[in-house]
């Protein structure tokens, strides 16, 4: 029983990581809270289903997985038009806001009515019912211990990992990567090594936007696509993001994962209706014990 909860914990604990890496990023880089990022997720998600729309189905299942070879184009589709995306709202909202010398709390309210936006037009093209990558039927895998896993969750879990090994990459090995911390730690120092902040933003954007399209494509495949499913992923986002600390990508990682296991471990202590409140008291327990989180700096 533990095991699998365990297991499931684990596998949302991935996902949840990809996005608050997202969300990490927007407070350091950014230098504001973004609650419009978990709808990137949704855009994300639900652009993947309308290539799978257009293309008529992810094509004859590989294997023992649900889907097949046309689910990969539809991600890489989907990457592109969640960065597009993310590109959009900064041009049409956060860099005017900014040129204005809008202070972070502006900011913050105005990703809030964009969250709204996103939502209201995901619901008015695809509809309130939810939707599905593919309906095929999967054989549980018999793991040691009794526990059961999903083929599509074994893809799930190894694209998760594989995902944030190339964002270390990118981070620690490329210009952008090395930009983008760079104006993280200290915007003015970086301007003096001849660093573009406004470059740098863009470029976050762009990974904001991969985070997105990815991590709301695992999401979507695990369970199914709801509009208001970056709604309900927005607090657990937060709560890990906050719980590795503010600027750590390990943190983050570190964060979804302790936030998964612990929303999976939850119906142990709890009924299955309070599931959604653990995010909230892990996230008011590191306020009042731990403010910075786990790898995060005291200011």
């Amino acid at each position: 029983m533990i095991g699998q909860l365990l297991v499931d914990g684990v596998l949302t604990g991935a996902i949840l990581a990809l996005g608050a890496i997202g969300i990490t990023l927007c407070l350091s880089v950014l230098r504001f809270a973004n609650f419009a990022y978990a709808e990137l997720l949704t855009v994300g998600a639900y652009a993947s289903l309308a290539v799978v729309f257009a293309i008529g189905g992810t094509g004859l299942p590989i294997g023992p997985f649900s889907f097949g070879i046309y689910l990969g184009l539809a991600v890489l589709v989907s990457i592109a038009i969640t960065a597009l995306a993310a590109l959009l709202g900064e041009s049409l909202v956060f860099a005017p806001l900014r040129r204005n010398n809008a202070n972070s709390l502006v900011l913050v309210f105005a990703s809030f009515g964009l969250a709204l936006v996103v939502r209201n037009l995901v619901l008015l093209f695809f509809g309130p019912q939810p939707e599905y990558y593919s309906r095929e039927l999967q054989i549980a895998m018999r793991l040691p211990g009794g526990i059961r896993i999903m083929p599509d969750q074994v893809v799930v879990l190894a694209t998760a990992f594989a995902a944030l090994a190339i964002l270390w990459w990118f981070l620690h090995r490329t210009r952008y990567g090395l930009a983008m911390r760079a104006v993280s730690e200290n915007t003015a120092l970086a301007q003096v090594c001849a660093i573009s902040p406004k470059t740098a933003i863009w470029v976050t954007w762009c990974v904001i936007g991969v985070l997105g399209a990815v991590g709301g494509t695992l999401f979507g495949l695990t369970v199914q696509l709801r509009p208001e499913m970056g709604a309900s992923l927005l607090l657990p986002l937060f709560t890990a993001a906050v719980l590795g600390g503010v600027g750590s990508i390990p943190g983050a990682v570190i964060g979804g994962l302790v936030v998964g296991i612990a929303e999976s471990l939850s119906p142990l202590v709890l009924p299955t209706a309070y599931r959604s409140i653990v995010p909230f008291l892990i996230l008011i327990g590191c306020f009042l014990i731990r403010p910075q989180g786990l790898f995060g700096k005291s200011q």
